[in-house]
């Protein structure tokens, strides 16, 4: 008798980190179920991409939860504040307060319904923006979070928050996608991508993404909008 499939859920925005992640974890043979949140971002592009990529990577399901971020605030992304168009020394204005935290607690939550044990978050701490909910001490004190803070984690159940990327550079993680098989076509990383998915160009998201391609010597596949 063939064992089943252990089950996952796996954290999609339906950006280029996420897809990799989404990857890596049906390579390790999980049953994949990916979760997408609309937290009143500033476009429902990345929405999309995030059902696109599920498809097309086999995940066994595919859902969107909406949570009013905007209610909050405090960031470029959910507030009326302009996206930057330069790097910043400093935690940038496009940090979503508390918005990884409120992400990997509805995958735990979806994780108890399904009886799984893993969640997989595509945070990275080597090419990333500066924001603290990337790094690995927030993922360790997330797991012991896990095993205090549900049902399950109190009658026994471990559950693991896998980051895959962590420690990879933007470079290594688009190799890695790449040898998996990610369409990176597919993706919107943009902070501010327009109603089609064109990516701006000028934002951190969109030079880390283009730096990426670039160090990895893989063709950029990214849809850029006409610039006026």
């Amino acid at each position: 008798m063939v064992e089943s499939a252990r089950r996952a859920v796996v954290l999609l925005s339906g950006g280029l980190d996420s897809a990799t992640v989404l990857a890596d974890a049906v390579e390790q043979g999980f049953e994949c179920h990916t979760l997408a949140v609309d937290y009143g971002q500033r476009h429902t592009a990345e929405l999309a991409a995030a059902e696109r990529v599920a498809t097309g990577l086999g995940a066994a399901s595919h859902r969107v939860v909406r949570v009013d971020l905007r209610a909050i605030g405090g960031s470029a992304l959910t507030d009326d504040i302009d996206v930057p168009e330069s790097a910043s020394e400093d935690i940038p204005v496009t940090y979503v307060p508390a918005r990884n935290t409120l992400l990997l607690s509805l995958a735990l939550g979806y994780a108890e319904v399904l009886g799984a044990q893993d969640l997989f978050i595509g945070v990275n701490a080597v090419d990333y923006s500066g924001y603290p909910d990337c790094r690995p001490q927030f993922v360790s004190a997330f797991e012991e979070l896990a095993g205090v803070a549900t049902r399950a984690g109190v009658k026994g159940a471990r559950f693991r928050v896998h980051a895959p990327l962590i420690e990879l550079s933007k470079a290594e993680i688009i190799r890695h996608g790449t040898a998996l098989g990610v369409d990176y076509a597919q993706t919107v990383s943009c902070y501010q991508a327009d109603e089609n998915g064109r990516a701006c160009g000028r934002c951190d998201s969109c030079r880390l993404r283009r730096d990426g391609f670039e160090s990895a010597g893989v063709p950029d596949p990214t849809r850029y909008a006409a610039r006026g």
